[in-house]
C-alpha cells in the first residue's frame, strides 16, 4: 500500500496505467454502484457514518469509506416503491428517462448495501413511515440472507411487507472508476438522514472498525494522513463541510452536477500523472520506475 496524505493508492496502478497509455490494457467495462453517506445531527452540525475497510483486504485496505456495493441483477425486481417515480430517478441518476429499470436497481442497491453493511434500513410499512428497529435475531437473519445473495431485496421487503422509501434519499456525486483499475465500478453517491430510532452497527465483513464523524474532522485526518481514503471519499467529505444540518445537505442534494468524475492518467517524463477532473487536489506525479510509490508527490 502506497499514501500520499491520506491518499491511498495501489501499488500496481504506474504499471497499469503506462499499459493502458501505450494500447497494452483493455478496460473493463465498470459495474453499477452505489453508496450512502448516512448522515445525523450534532451540536456541531452534520456528522457522517464510515467504516474503515479491514487491513487484511486486498484491495484499500485500511481505508475509510462509506456502506455500499455493487448492483445485484435481481435489484430490478419490482417493489413496493415510494417517492419520485423510476423515471425521474432515471432522470435525475443521467440515465435515459426510459430505463426506470435500471434507475431503481441502483436505488435498490444503495437501500439494501445500506442495511446489509450498517443495519440500517429506508423503508417502512407504508409509503410515509420507516422501521423504527432493525435489531434482532430475525433481522440478523434476513440481513445475512441478503449479504449471502440467499435472498433477494425484492423478496425481502415483500415478505416483510416493506415500503423502499427512494424519497429519503438524495443523489450527491458519482464516480467512475479509472480506466486502468482491474476491477471498475460506476458509483452513484447518495445522502441520508439516519431514520429515527434505527441504530448502526458494524454489519460488515469488510470492515474492522465504524464511526460517526464530522466532515470536517475527518477530512483534517485525512490531510494530516491519519485517515486513509480514496479520492471519491475524501471529496464528498470537503463537500459536505459548509452545511450545518442534515436537511440542508438533503435540500442542496437535487441541484448537484452528477456529471460523472472518471480519472485521467498520462505519461510524462518518466512519471505518471494522474488527474481528477476537477479535483486539482488529487493530482499525482508518480514515478514509474523501480522503487516505493511514497515519493509521489
Amino acid at each position: 500500500m502506497s499514501t500520499t496524505n491520506g491518499q491511498w493508492y495501489p501499488p500496481d496502478w504506474p504499471e497499469r496505467i503506462r499499459r493502458l497509455a501505450v494500447g497494452e490494457l483493455t478496460p473493463v467495462t465498470p459495474r453499477r454502484a452505489a453508496t450512502v453517506l448516512l448522515l445525523r445531527d450534532g451540536a456541531e452540525g452534520p456528522a457522517v457514518h464510515m467504516l474503515r475497510r479491514r487491513t487484511s483486504m486486498a484491495f484499500a485496505a485500511g481505508a475509510y469509506a462509506y456502506p455500499g456495493g455493487s448492483v445485484d441483477p435481481r435489484d430490478e425486481r419490482g417493489v413496493a416503491w415510494a417517492g419520485p417515480s423510476r423515471r425521474e430517478w432515471a432522470r435525475r441518476l443521467g440515465l435515459s428517462a426510459d430505463d426506470g429499470t435500471a434507475a431503481q436497481a441502483i436505488v435498490c442497491a444503495a437501500v439494501r448495501e445500506t442495511f446489509e453493511e450498517a443495519g440500517v434500513l429506508l423503508a417502512g410499512p407504508t409509503p410515509h413511515t420507516v422501521v423504527a428497529d432493525t435489531t434482532g435475531e430475525e433481522w440478523d437473519a434476513d440481513r445475512a440472507a441478503l449479504v449471502a445473495r440467499e435472498l433477494s431485496f425484492a423478496d425481502f421487503l415483500d415478505r416483510r411487507g416493506l415500503v423502499l422509501r427512494s424519497d429519503l434519499l438524495g443523489c450527491w456525486a458519482r464516480w467512475i472508476t479509472p480506466e486502468f483499475e482491474p476491477r471498475r465500478y460506476d458509483t452513484w453517491f447518495f445522502v441520508a438522514a439516519m431514520p429515527h430510532g434505527q441504530r448502526t452497527r458494524n454489519a460488515s465483513t469488510e470492515a474492522d472498525h465504524t464511526v460517526w464523524i464530522r466532515p470536517a474532522e475527518a477530512a483534517a485526518g485525512y490531510d494530516r494522513g491519519e485517515l486513509l481514503m480514496m479520492p471519491p471519499t475524501i471529496a464528498t467529505l470537503r463537500d459536505l463541510e459548509p452545511y450545518g444540518a442534515v436537511a440542508d445537505v438533503l435540500a442542496a442534494a437535487p441541484d448537484r452536477d452528477l456529471t460523472p468524475v472518471l480519472a485521467r492518467a498520462r505519461l510524462e517524463e518518466g512519471q505518471v500523472v494522474l488527474s481528477w477532473p476537477g479535483y486539482d487536489e488529487f493530482t499525482k506525479h508518480i514515478p514509474t520506475g523501480p522503487g516505493p510509490m511514497g515519493g509521489a508527490s
